[in-house]
């Protein structure tokens, strides 16, 4: 089977299985909430951040607010999330970057958002995709792990991953791909216990094994 029409199959399989509108896991009201929840959740759950970052954002409400903190009072709200010191460190270091460079708005475009402290591809396509609904793939380590698994990408560098999806996905597809995965990788698909008899998308995957 082809790649572009292996992965038309398997949407076909996880449109049916998901429910059509999800959105992005991390709780939050605006672009800049949804920002700094992104950069707490690298490796840390969705559900951690979603416990610490109600008190954060109304200690700082926006950019401003955290562009004058202390580091240690930022610190002693994240700790719980892992890696809180440099965290703690590119938040500030971040907002204070939207207030100068990008008069408190945060930007939309790859290139301005990668240029932000704490802010890689990944980060940046959840802002474009969730946000300003700018089409974009997000690689996460279930998308990676799963993707290739599938047989859409045989690589493992995230960035590479990311350009082997935007030849065999359609446009259309391209932020509810991490929302699917994501899910898939949390119940079904886990890294050590893939349990494909239950999974939507079954023979359509590379890795089948029947009768697990």
């Amino acid at each position: 089977m082809e790649t572009k029409e292996r992965a038309i199959k398997i949407l076909e399989s996880l449109d049916k299985y998901f429910d059509k509108n999800e959105e992005a896991t991390l709780d939050h009201r605006n672009a800049w909430e949804l920002l700094q929840a992104t950069i707490l959740s690298a490796q840390c759950t969705d559900k951690r951040v979603n416990m610490v970052t109600p008190e954060l954002f109304s200690r700082y409400p926006g950019p401003e607010d955290l562009a004058e903190a202390k580091i240690s009072d930022v610190e002693s709200l994240i700790h719980s999330v892992g890696f809180y010191h440099a965290k703690a460190k590119n938040l500030i270091a971040c907002a204070r970057m939207i207030v100068d460079d990008y008069r408190g708005q945060v930007p939309s475009s790859l290139e301005e958002l990668t240029s932000l402290p704490g802010v890689g591809r990944k980060t940046a396509n959840v802002i474009r995709g969730n946000i300003y609904k700018i089409p974009s793939i997000v690689v996460d380590t279930h998308v990676k792990r799963i993707s290739k698994k599938m047989g859409l990408t045989k690589e493992t560098d995230p960035v590479k991953v990311e350009l082997d999806l935007y030849k065999v996905l359609p446009e259309d597809h391209w932020i509810k791909w991490n929302l699917y995965l994501i899910n898939l990788g949390r119940t079904i698909c886990k890294a050590k216990d893939q349990r494909c008899s239950e999974c939507p998308v079954g023979k359509d995957c590379a890795s089948y094994k029947p009768g697990k």
